[in-house]
C-alpha cells in the first residue's frame, strides 16, 4: 500500500498502543511518520523499533506544544496527517474527584487535544486531515468515568466546530470512538491487578462480539480517515467498540 506515500504524519503518544500501531500503519502504506510522547527514553525506543521520528513533548504543556510544532516545521516543513492520540484514563467515582484529578484528565485529554490542533494549524497543508482519539465513554455513562468521559464529549464537540470552521482550507477532522482496546492505558490508573482483570471481564462480557478491541483494528479506521478515500468525511464520529455502544444493557 502506498496511498499516504510521502504524506508528512504527527501521532501524539505514539510510542505505545494505538499511537504506535498507527504509526506502523501510516509507515506502511508511505507516511513520513512523526511520533512525539512525555517519556523520552519510550519515545527514543518506539521511534528506534518504527524507524520514525521522535519527539518528546508534553501535551498538557502548550510551550511544549509549541516547541513540538517548531520541531516538526524545522524538519518537515508541513504536517499532512495530524492524529490527535495522546491522553490519559484516571477513573474515579463521583463524590472522589479531586481538582487534581480534573485538571490532569483535562489538561491532557482536551486542553492538550485542542492545543495540539490549535499549534499545528498553520503549518498543515491545505486538504490536510485531523484525527481526535476520543472514546464512546462520551456517551455511555459508564461508572467511574465522569471526567474522562466529560473530557471525550468535549473534544467530539470541539471537532464539530472545528470541521465547519477549518473546511476552507478544505482540512478534514474527524473522531475515532473506540471501545475497549487493550493498551497501556489501563495499567497506568493505579488500579490493582486483580482490580485490572475484573474490570476487563466485566467489559468484555458487555461487548456483543466478546473480545476487547486490537490496538490495530483502531489504527486502520485511522488510516482510512486520513487517506483520500474519506476525501468527502468531516465532522464526524466513528464508533469503533464492537458494538457496545449499540447495545449499553447488555451484559
Amino acid at each position: 500500500m502506498s496511498e499516504l506515500k510521502n504524506k508528512v504524519a504527527v501521532i501524539t503518544g505514539g510510542n505505545s498502543g494505538i499511537g504506535y500501531a498507527t504509526a506502523e500503519e501510516l509507515k506502511s502504506r508511505g507516511a513520513i511518520v512523526v511520533i512525539t510522547g512525555r517519556n523520552s527514553e519510550k519515545v527514543a525506543a518506539a521511534a528506534s523499533n518504527l524507524q520514525v521520528k521522535g519527539v518528546v513533548a508534553d501535551v498538557s504543556n502548550v510551550s511544549a506544544i509549541d516547541h513540538m510544532v517548531e520541531q516538526v516545521k524545522s524538519d518537515f516543513g508541513k504536517v499532512d496527517i495530524l492524529f490527535v492520540n495522546a491522553g490519559i484514563f484516571q477513573p474515579a467515582p463521583v463524590g472522589q474527584i479531586t481538582e487534581e484529578m480534573f485538571d490532569h484528565q483535562m489538561g491532557i485529554n482536551f486542553k492538550g487535544a485542542v492545543f495540539t490542533t490549535e499549534k499545528f494549524l498553520p503549518i498543515l497543508n491545505e486538504g490536510a486531515s485531523i484525527i481526535n482519539l476520543s472514546s464512546v465513554n462520551a456517551y455511555a455513562g459508564m461508572a467511574n468515568t465522569a471526567v474522562y468521559a466529560a473530557s471525550k464529549a468535549a473534544l467530539n464537540a470541539y471537532t464539530r466546530t472545528a470541521a465547519t470552521e477549518l473546511a476552507p482550507r478544505k482540512i478534514r477532522i474527524n473522531a475515532v470512538n473506540p471501545g475497549p482496546v487493550n493498551t497501556p492505558i489501563f495499567e497506568k490508573t493505579g488500579m490493582e491487578e486483580e482490580q485490572l482483570n475484573g474490570f476487563a471481564e466485566a467489559m468484555k462480557n458487555r461487548v456483543p462480539l466478546k473480545r476487547f478491541g486490537r490496538p490495530e483494528d483502531i489504527a486502520k479506521l485511522v488510516a482510512f480517515l486520513a487517506s483520500d478515500d474519506a476525501s468527502f468525511i468531516t465532522g464526524s464520529e466513528y464508533n469503533i467498540d464492537g458494538g457496545i455502544n449499540v447495545n449499553p444493557l447488555l451484559s
